[in-house]
């Protein structure tokens, strides 16, 4: 159901990209009075406004019910006793730390540390 709902989540939000991006600016209505070819389109000379509008209101409303829907969801698996991420991983070492049993590496002192050589310059 999750997975389900996040994929639905991706396509909404690419249509509602494609949607935005795909309406016209209120400038471009002007233009439509002498004769920029607005009248002509596949939509009719208003219909590509009111159908990107509604398409765009539909996405949205598709696009916060699903978000509503996914928190509902992650905050039932935590409260089912799944916990959180940091939770988890309260007792566990960090990546790269010592664990509970081990001894961190052994780092030389400076005075015991060597500098690299330079290079030899030819002459």
């Amino acid at each position: 159901m999750y997975t389900a709902l996040v994929v639905l989540q991706v396509l909404v939000s690419l249509a509602l990209i494609a949607f935005v991006l795909l309406q016209q600016g209120k400038g471009a209505d002007a233009g439509a009075a002498f004769g920029a070819g607005a009248s002509g389109t596949v939509f009719g000379s208003r219909g590509s406004a009111n159908f990107f509008s509604r398409a765009t209101a539909v996405c949205a409303a598709l696009f916060m019910g699903i978000s509503l829907a996914l928190a509902y969801l992650v905050q039932d698996a935590v409260d089912a006793g799944g916990g959180s991420v940091v939770e988890q991983m309260d007792g566990q070492p960090a990546a790269g730390e010592a664990g509970a049993g081990e001894s961190p590496p052994a780092v030389p002192a400076p005075e015991e540390q060597q500098a690299p050589e330079a290079p030899a310059i030819p002459e």
